[in-house]
């Protein structure tokens, strides 16, 4: 089997941050554990490395365009400096996808940080907006460069939380101050009433909220509209129901459904509509190939569809 070696990806657009960051973090003496590294880069920005100062002694810099990034090339480079880790720069303007389609048996991505200069993440984010969802949806980690108090803390963070809301948020000042984004992400409907009643405008928040901590929500009684999906091999009694939810553009919009339960004879086909109300268990099940949210019908009934029937998250 492959070696593992842990790969670092550094997110953003030109003048976002990233040379920066990444040349002080090879200058800090900390980072130098006697490793191998590999630094990729992939675009060619204003800055450019300064190796005389690294505090890694053991190191390689490879610049790779976008017909370079294939697996055999980036096999080739990690073994000619027979590197330990990966740390890569990555051109903004590329999607992500690319880099995991490239990467080597063995490679496992360890860390992600994503870096936005704070005077054009607005007018990215209304043009660009997939790749500026590319950048975000797998970050551990969103920096804000350049921010003032000119720049409102809660429309950026917004941009960060209609993709994700795990990764941590940094609003990095000019002159090196640093503050932690602590501003609290309501739900939009109340996870502790008796029936935790989901409006139709609020099915892209709560779909994400429970895939993303499913315990919180076992044994929760839901009620919400959705479109019924099935499948030959589901069992008698089984369905699922859910919602087309888009999360960046047209591009990305895909059904988003959850492993329903019931003891109903109503002749369910796919695409009608339902309003459902169920007990959520956290169970394992092999729609989800593995565990995941089994809803058990309390009631189901047809009704209309929603006038908006695509979900989101704006």
């Amino acid at each position: 089997m492959a070696r593992e070696v842990p790969v670092y990806l550094f997110l953003g657009f030109l003048e976002s941050g990233k040379t920066k960051f990444i040349q002080e973090t090879f200058e800090d003496p900390r980072f130098d554990s006697g490793e191998r590294t590999l630094l990729l880069v992939t675009e060619e920005g204003e800055e450019e490395y300064d190796s005389s100062r690294f505090a890694v002694k053991k190191f390689g810099i490879e610049t790779v365009g976008e017909e370079e990034l294939t697996t055999a090339t980036l096999a080739r480079l990690q073994e000619k400096y027979d590197a330990d880790r990966v740390v890569v720069e990555w051109n903004g303007m590329w999607l992500l996808d690319k880099f995991f389609e490239a990467m080597p048996d063995g490679w496992a991505i360890a860390q992600v940080m994503t870096f936005f200069a704070s005077e054009t993440v607005l007018p990215y984010n209304k043009n660009m907006r997939q790749l500026v969802f590319d950048k975000i949806q797998y970050a551990d980690m969103v920096v804000f460069n350049r921010f003032d108090d000119a720049f409102s803390k809660e429309e950026f963070h917004k941009i960060v939380r209609g993709v994700s809301r795990r990764p941590g948020i940094v609003y990095e000042y000019v002159g090196g101050r640093a503050e932690y984004d602590e501003i609290e992400d309501p739900l939009p409907f109340d996870i502790n009433a008796k029936i935790v009643t989901v409006e139709d405008r609020d099915y892209a928040f709560f779909y994400r909220d429970l895939t993303e901590d499913m315990q919180k929500y076992g044994g929760k009684v839901v009620r919400f509209k959705g479109m019924v999906a099935l499948d030959k091999k589901m069992k008698f009694g089984t369905i699922v129901v859910g919602r087309h939810i888009m999360t960046c553009c047209e591009a990305d919009i895909q059904f988003s459904g959850l492993v329903v339960k019931h003891a109903s004879n109503l002749p369910f086909k796919t695409r009608d509509w339902v309003t459902l109300t169920a007990r959520i268990d956290i169970e394992y099940h092999k729609i989800y190939r593995g565990e995941g949210p089994v809803l058990k019908a309390v009631s189901i009934d047809f009704c209309d569809p929603p006038e908006q029937q695509l979900a989101t998250f704006y």
